[in-house]
C-alpha cells in the first residue's frame, strides 16, 4: 500500500478526527479544572495597615482570607506608635488572591543605639559637631571653660551624664559638650 492511499483512506481519516476529538475534550475539561483550582476572577482586596498595631492588622487580615508576614523591622519613625505598622507590600487596595501573604514592616520600640566614636576628646568643637550629626545625634548646650585650648572639646555629656568612648546612645540623643574658651586656667 502507498503512502497517498494510506493517507486518504477512511480508517486514517477516522482514526485523525477521533485524535482531535479527545484533544478537544481534554483541553476542555483541563480548562475547566484550572478554573475551578485557581479560583479565577476572585480576588481579595488589601486593607489599609498603616499605623495599626500588630493584632489588629493580624485580624484585619484573616477577615479578607489574607496572610500576614512580619519583615524585620525598620528605622524608628516617630509619626507611628511602637509596634504599629508603617509599611506593606502589596499597598492598600491591591486586588490579590485568597491566602496571599502581606509582607509588612514594624515600627520598632524607639531609635536603635549607636556607638559614641572615639578620639572627640581634644579634637576642635568644628571637627566634632559634624561627626555627631552625621550618626544621628543633636549637639545640645556648650559651655566653656578655662582652658588653652580654644573651642577644643573637653568633655561629651547625656543628661548629666559624661560620655566615654564606646558608649552607647540612641540616636536623635542630645551631646551636651564642653569647651576650652581660650584663657590660661
Amino acid at each position: 500500500m502507498s503512502i497517498i492511499k494510506f493517507l486518504s483512506s477512511k480508517t486514517f481519516l477516522k482514526q485523525i478526527l477521533l485524535a482531535i476529538a479527545a484533544i478537544v475534550v481534554l483541553c476542555f475539561i483541563f480548562l475547566r479544572w484550572l478554573n475551578m483550582t485557581t479560583n479565577h476572577g476572585d480576588f481579595e482586596t488589601v486593607p489599609d495597615l498603616k499605623g495599626k498595631s500588630i493584632n489588629v492588622a493580624q485580624v484585619e487580615l484573616e477577615d479578607n482570607n489574607l496572610v500576614m508576614q512580619i519583615q524585620d523591622s525598620a528605622n524608628y519613625n516617630p509619626d507611628y506608635p511602637k509596634f504599629s505598622v508603617i509599611e506593606q507590600d502589596p499597598v492598600a487596595g491591591a486586588k490579590v488572591k485568597e491566602d496571599r501573604k502581606i509582607y509588612i514592616t514594624l515600627n520598632p520600640s524607639g531609635y536603635r543605639k549607636i556607638r559614641v566614636p572615639d578620639g572627640l576628646i581634644d579634637k576642635t568643637y568644628r571637627q566634632v559637631k559634624p561627626t555627631l550629626e552625621a550618626l544621628g545625634f543633636k549637639v545640645g548646650k556648650i559651655t566653656y571653660v578655662d582652658n588653652i585650648g580654644k573651642d577644643m572639646v573637653l568633655k561629651l555629656s547625656h543628661q548629666g551624664t559624661t560620655i566615654e568612648s564606646g558608649d552607647k546612645l540612641p540616636k536623635t540623643s542630645v551631646i551636651d559638650l564642653v569647651l576650652g574658651n581660650g584663657n590660661r586656667p
